[in-house]
Order: structure tokens, then C-alpha cells, then sequence
């Protein structure tokens, strides 16, 4: 069976510390179902990519296979960062692991595994700042972008914790809370016990394409209150599950030729619409998706007229809000 668990991010960005404890959590990943009986199991399989061109042995990272955290499984010390950075003057290095994902426990043949998602770690030539120096935002939110990518038709379920692991375990003695910001009756709910965000029902790319919501956190230290907010994104993945439909509901064309026509000239003209995104490229794949035939059984005809295929991206607004769809014309 084709594998259908999927990330719905496809890169994570954290930072790790100097001397940071064995345990330490970094980051959640998460995933979501194609179908509600899946179960998702993490697994890190390769080495740690440090350039392009080198990859040491992982022995520091390590991920709870049935939750998605990703932790320190040993203090990651400065001959350690030595090893790993590229030269030991470097303030900073970045190391890249991948995140494999599977319906059943991993056997380790199966690394080269399509699913996987990237965590890129940003080693830092220091120790963890005092929660006290890091701003509302260091606290709140991680360099990453929260933007994230929902497959439509599929089953509900969480893709996002807001609360930062590491900051959680360090900075015990700071209070922050967390609400999404969503207009009425978007499909998206946050729950403040766990801090994580889920998607609640099934989506519709053709009813809706993307869903701007806002995360705002809130720390408190004391008597003093800061506040931060930032973008939360979420766009739907087209799948090819709308029919063409003919704008007038006729899928023929009569076309009358006149004498001493020139080559070229159109006689007559049928357009379709796809509310689907506009098909992939290259062109004559996008092509083979629907074909424009003259009926005739004269061999002259067939010989002496062509129907050419172009196709252009447009747009829908259903319910007042813009989704791409395509129009074929021939």
C-alpha cells in the first residue's frame, strides 16, 4: 500500500547550545494520516550532514518514535562542537538530519524511505542564554516560519505544538500562554492543555486555498506582560478530485470552413474549465489530461485539420475567497 502519512512541514529549523543536558528536548515533529486506522512512527536513520560534502556518525540526537519529539541523548560538549563544526573558529555550525516516517515500526532497511522531512540544527558556540536576557519572541516562537501544508479530503488531526520544548525545560520560572487568532468557523482548533493546533475537519482546496490565522503568546514574568504575535499559515494540497466542467454544458463544437481559408485559421473554438490547480509541467503530460478529437470518419478531414490544446491558470472565488483552477481551451 502506498505509504500515506505525510509531514506537514517539509523543514524544521532549531538551535542546540553547548553543554545543553542529555534529554534535553528540541523540538516536536509532527505528522498526519491519509487514513484514520495509520498510526505514525519517527525514526532518524542517517548520519548527521554537516556540508554537503561531509556526514559524521549521530550520536547526540534521538527521537521518541511514537511522539515526535526530538531530544539530546547526550550532552553535546565543545570537543564534540569542535568535531562538528567545520573549523573550530566557527561561532556556529549547521547540521541537517533527516526524520523518516512509517505506518509500523522501523526496520532499518527502510531509510531510504520516500516520507521524510529535514531538521536543520544550528550548533551554538555557547551555552543556553538566561531566560531573562531572551526577548518575548526568543521565547514565544523558533526562527521557523509557522506556515504549514494540509492535504485536502484527508482526516482531521494535530500538525503543530506552539510551546517550544526547550524553552519549556529551561525557562520553568516564566509563565506563557498561547491563543490562535482565527475568524469564525475556520476548520482549526487550538487546545490550551497541550498547546497544540489541529485540523478539525476534512479540507476543500476548491472551497478554500490558504488560511491566515495569527499566533499571539503572551509571557509573563512577575508583574511584567509581554506580548508577540505572528503569521500562522496554512494552504491546502490540491488533489486531482474535481471533473471538468464546460461553462455552457456542451462538449462539442460545429465548425463551418469557408472557401480559400488560410492554414492557421481558427475555425472554432470549445473551453473547459478544472477547478483543480493548474496541472503540473511539463506541458505534454499536463496534456494527456484531457485530449481534443475531430469525430470524423473521412480521412481528408482528419489530414487537413488539427485541434491545438492551450491551457492557463485561473481564478474561482468561491464563498469570497480566491482559489486557482485552470481553463482548456481548444
Amino acid at each position: 500500500a502506498a505509504l500515506g502519512l505525510y509531514f506537514p512541514r517539509k523543514e524544521y529549523l532549531e538551535n542546540v547550545y553547548i553543554d545543553e543536558p542529555a534529554g534535553m528536548p528540541l523540538l516536536r515533529i509532527h505528522a498526519l494520516k491519509d487514513s484514520h486506522e495509520e498510526v505514525a512512527h519517527f525514526h532518524l536513520c542517517q548520519n548527521l550532514i554537516i556540508s554537503r560534502a561531509r556526514s559524521h556518525e549521530n550520536n547526540w540526537f534521538q527521537i521518541r518514535e511514537k511522539t515526535g519529539l526530538l531530544y539530546l541523548s547526550k550532552t553535546l560538549d565543545r570537543e564534540d562542537f569542535n568535531m562538528l563544526s567545520v573549523g573550530n573558529w566557527m561561532p556556529l555550525s549547521k547540521v541537517m538530519l533527516y526524520v523518516f516516517l512509517s505506518s509500523h515500526p522501523f526496520q532499518e532497511k527502510e531509510c531510504d524511505s520516500a516520507t521524510r522531512t529535514t531538521v536543520f540544527l544550528s550548533l551554538i558556540n555557547a551555552t543556553a542564554p538566561a531566560c531573562s536576557s531572551l526577548t518575548a519572541r526568543q521565547l514565544c516562537f523558533t526562527e521557523m516560519d509557522l506556515s504549514f501544508h494540509i492535504k485536502e479530503n484527508k482526516p482531521p488531526g494535530t500538525f503543530h505544538q506552539l510551546q517550544l520544548p526547550s524553552v519549556h525545560h529551561l525557562c520553568q520560572n516564566l509563565s506563557i500562554s498561547y491563543k490562535l487568532l482565527a475568524a469564525e468557523g475556520v476548520p482549526f482548533r487550538y487546545n490550551e492543555s497541550t498547546t497544540s493546533v489541529r485540523v478539525t475537519q476534512r479540507l476543500d482546496r476548491e472551497e478554500r486555498e490558504r488560511y491566515e490565522l495569527i499566533a499571539k503568546c503572551t509571557v509573563r514574568e512577575g508583574f511584567r506582560e509581554m506580548q508577540v504575535e505572528v503569521p500562522f499559515l496554512v494552504n491546502v494540497l490540491d488533489e486531482d478530485d474535481s471533473p471538468p466542467f464546460l461553462p455552457n454544458g456542451t462538449d462539442t463544437a460545429d465548425a463551418v470552413v469557408e472557401f480559400n481559408r488560410k492554414e492557421g485559421t481558427v475555425l472554432s473554438a470549445l473551453t473547459v474549465y478544472d477547478a483543480d490547480t493548474t496541472p503540473i509541467y511539463p506541458l505534454e503530460s499536463s496534456k494527456k489530461k484531457y485530449t481534443g478529437t475531430i469525430i470524423t470518419d473521412d480521412p481528408w478531414i482528419s489530414e487537413t485539420f488539427r485541434v491545438e490544446h492551450i491551457f492557463d491558470e485561473i481564478h474561482f472565488n468561491p464563498n469570497g475567497s480566491q482559489v486557482r483552477g485552470t481553463r482548456h481551451e481548444y
